[in-house]
């Protein structure tokens, strides 16, 4: 089961040094400010803490509850990798590693609108600060208006 959280945020990595790269250019790409969007429930509950931090930045869109209501869906994952005892130990760093990936999908025509993968070593706020790292970017992507 790590092996392949591992290898499905690897592929994410990958899609978003891609992709940029090309472009988008069709419309439907896009995520215009005020889209209603689902974000589905992620096994860890990252999604808990994607939502907040999706208030948080104040990101232009309108969080729904309901996935037959929203233009938008977040899918994603996250892993959380516990400080060592040789970590804690040699460098006197009880923080954890945080790998996280989203990616928001258009549910009217299925295409990928965006894609992000962050990875934070040593995280001062474990899922906090890689779902900010998220909705930051996501947030830049919708006020880009690519």
């Amino acid at each position: 089961m790590r092996v392949q959280k591992c290898v499905v945020v690897l592929t994410l990595l990958l899609l978003v040094m891609v992709f940029p790269s090309y472009g988008q250019e069709a419309a439907t790409s896009k995520i215009p400010a005020g889209s209603k969007v689902f974000v589905a429930p992620m096994d860890d509950g990252f999604h808990e803490y994607l939502k907040a931090a999706i208030q948080k930045k104040k990101v232009p869109v309108v969080l729904v509850e309901d996935k037959s209501k929203a233009d938008f869906e977040i899918t994603g994952q996250s892993e959380t990798q516990k400080a060592s005892t040789a970590k804690k130990v040699i460098r006197w760093d009880w923080r954890s590693n945080e790998q996280a990936s989203i990616q928001v999908n258009n549910l009217k025509t299925s295409q990928v609108a965006f894609a992000y993968s962050v990875n934070k070593q040593s995280s001062a706020h474990g899922k906090k600060s890689s779902a900010e790292a998220c909705a930051k970017h996501l947030k830049e992507k919708i006020e880009s208006g690519d």
